[in-house]
């Protein structure tokens, strides 16, 4: 096979795999909805669980790239993906709450594992493959596509499994949800298995370098930079879910399939992801990705200033998902519109501030994904002191917060990312 055709099959390959993250990960805030009836604080514990593994996980998954290669990782990802699932499938078969809790989230954390490594996979495969700068960054928007349009479904399978969350509402209620995911990843076990897949960290000698990744300021600010984004990106449609999910005076005050219709909307901000990266993918070849960071970084906090600034009595038709109406548009409070299209934002940041950590590390980049994908965690991290936020000054002041993370983005697109250690060797 040419180098060509395999790089092909390798790119497609990986942008797979980006989809397959987005959805294992999207699960965690929907099923926070299960559980937030049963005990309050477990509202976003599956979702810290999830990116707590990235804290631990990082550094190893980036040591793997070097020691077995990308295709091995990537299979032994996806077996652990497999047995995260089972056991949170498992938790549906506890008969009691406070002990299914914990295997749930046993199985959250052990799904953290698998997606940490899938990360640490396909981002710097796709920017190798795509030669690093725009062309790297391209690539990754192209997968970053796939990753948003699972991203979409997920939560609006969910939402509509759950219909309205009641006392009796549990994880058998998304059993067939865990079943498609099982299937997933053994599908994608088999398939990679017969795929042949670049491996330039081990095509490089062994040799012990003086220097590492953490001696390149703008990637030691990225992966600062990559711990605020992630907790943005997963924290604004998490509270989304949750405002329109409470039907008490604090939170939206939807009666009736709150959480289906928080779930559709919030299904709406990861479609705009998409559109987002799909747009990014054309203009990358032409656009900077310093200037798209920029630009993006600067709207996003206006959009999520307005959203907290608006009263919730204003309203806004949005679509969403009722039991008796099926799909049809609902009345919500215009801030959700808002922070919806903070999605076209938050969908260019990944790529772009990986392709920018990483810019110039040459022979330090697969380690120095490992670090990339441990700082993670932030998305575990960061929404959960959303949440605890939100349940002490509201809903919407919750996202001060999040403006004071875009605000450090910011900074890191016009200032951080500049590479000021160019005199280290990277060859």
């Amino acid at each position: 096979m040419s180098k060509k055709n395999t790089n092909i099959v390798a790119i497609v390959t990986m942008c797979f795999i980006f989809a397959m993250i987005s959805f294992v990960t999207n699960m965690a805030a929907p099923f926070g909805n299960i559980w937030g009836n049963k005990f309050e604080w477990s509202k976003m514990a599956g979702n810290l669980m999830n990116f707590a593994a990235y804290l631990f996980m990082g550094i190893p998954a980036g040591k793997m790239l070097v020691k077995i290669g990308y295709k091995k990782t990537t299979l032994v990802a996806l077996a652990t993906g497999f047995a995260g699932i089972v056991i949170q499938w498992l938790s549906s078969k506890v008969a009691a709450d406070n002990v299914a809790i914990y295997v749930y989230l046993l199985g959250a954390f052990v799904c953290g594992f698998c997606v940490c490594m899938l990360n640490t996979v396909v981002n710097p495969m796709l920017n190798i493959l795509g030669g690093g700068g725009n062309k790297g960054n391209q690539y990754i928007q192209i997968g970053g596509t796939l990753n948003s349009l699972t991203g979409t479904f997920t939560p609006l399978l969910v939402g509509a499994l759950i219909g309205t969350v009641t006392a009796s509402t549990s994880m058998a209620d998304v059993t067939p949800l865990l079943f498609i995911a099982m299937g997933v990843f053994a599908v994608a076990f088999v398939i990679i298995s017969f795929v042949k897949i670049p491996e330039p960290a081990q095509e490089r000698n062994s040799t012990v370098y003086e220097h590492s990744a953490w001696n390149f300021r703008h990637f030691v600010l990225g992966a600062i930079s990559i711990f605020f984004y992630v907790g943005i990106e997963v924290g604004i449609p998490a509270q989304i879910i949750f405002y329109l999910s409470d039907a008490s005076e604090k939170g939206a005050g939807i009666l009736v399939n709150g959480a289906a219709i928080g779930g559709a909307v919030a299904a709406v901000y990861w479609l705009l992801m998409m559109v987002g990266r799909l747009s990014s993918t054309v203009i990358s070849g032409k656009v900077s990705t310093r200037t798209q960071m920029i630009c993006v970084s600067s709207l996003a906090i206006a959009l999520v200033l307005v959203a907290i600034l608006i009263p919730k009595t204003v309203t806004v038709n949005m679509p969403g998902y009722s039991a008796a109406d099926g799909f049809a548009m609902f009345q919500v409070p215009l801030s959700c519109l808002f922070l919806v299209l903070c999605g076209l934002c938050t969908s260019v940041m990944w790529g772009a501030i990986f392709n920018l950590a990483v810019e110039g590390l040459g022979k330090y980049t697969e380690s120095a994904s490992g670090i990339f994908m441990m700082l993670v965690v932030g998305g575990g991290i960061m929404p959960f002191i959303q949440n605890w936020i939100a349940k002490v000054a509201g809903y919407m002041n919750s996202y001060w917060l999040v403006i004071a993370m875009l605000c450090f983005l910011l900074y890191y697109a016009l200032i951080g990312c500049k590479n000021v250690n160019k005199d280290i060797p990277v060859e």
